[in-house]
């Protein structure tokens, strides 16, 4: 009866104490669990699954300097979320990876980093690697023919969440948030929400799209065949790359 009695007694404290490390309660105080996966911070549900997200951190305000773009800030932000995601900063990347702001002066909407893999003109292939902090759009824009075949790229999300628009099919309900920088510039009324893992296709050939990261960004791999820079076509005439 004793020895019955010592292994009830056992079992309910490590019940109590599982549901401790759950809840991120104690007696005392309440505990954050940072870097405990199975131990949620007293606001949230217990998930050993569920990834936390990238939250914005940076604006225009910090973006801008007189009115000029500072690069160095835009590579902080960007190095900050590859941090949160655990994505290294490589030493090509720190050799060859850009940011632009494609002239429009609106970066925490509009904008991305970015790094060409390959872009080989010969064999006619193309990687990609693209950068957006939260909620940032690439401006819409088409790829056309010129002395080479008009590009034809498809994407994967790595990081994140992306919603990918598309000139091509009917318009889609419920978009997310648009930049008012971009309003009267956009013809790309089909999305998809894209996830972490998920491959889209360009539509079409020669047609317009864009993307717009999800409020904790992304990072998406792109491959394509060749970028010739002159084939690139913006429907913001004002945007350049």
């Amino acid at each position: 009866m004793r020895t019955e009695f010592k292994l009830k007694t056992l079992a309910v404290g490590l019940l109590v104490s599982s549901m401790v490390a759950c809840t991120g309660k104690t007696s005392e105080n309440n505990t954050s669990c940072a870097g405990d996966t199975t131990c949620c911070s007293k606001d949230s549900v217990c998930n050993k699954n569920k990834e936390m997200t990238y939250t914005k951190k940076y604006t225009n305000a910090d973006f801008y300097k007189d009115g000029k773009f500072d690069q160095e800030v835009a590579m902080k932000a960007f190095k900050d979320m590859f941090e949160f995601y655990g994505v290294p900063f490589t030493p090509l990347m720190e050799k060859d990876m850009w940011v632009t702001d494609f002239g429009l002066g609106d970066f925490e909407n509009v904008g991305m980093g970015g790094i060409f893999w390959v872009n080989d003109q010969e064999h006619s292939y193309f990687a990609h690697e693209i950068y957006l902090l939260p909620s940032q759009m690439i401006p819409e824009h088409a790829h056309m023919k010129t002395k080479f075949p008009a590009k034809f790229e498809s994407w994967m999300v790595q990081k994140g969440m992306c919603y990918n628009f598309s000139a091509v099919g009917e318009e889609t309900p419920n978009p997310p948030a648009l930049p008012e920088s971009q309003k009267g510039f956009i013809t790309s009324k089909n999305f998809v929400v894209q996830q972490a893992g998920e491959v889209v296709h360009l539509k079409k050939i020669e047609t317009f799209h864009f993307l717009i990261a999800g409020p904790g960004g992304a990072v998406v791999s792109e491959w394509a065949s060749y970028h010739d820079n002159a084939g690139l076509r913006f429907t913001n005439t004002k945007a350049s790359l």
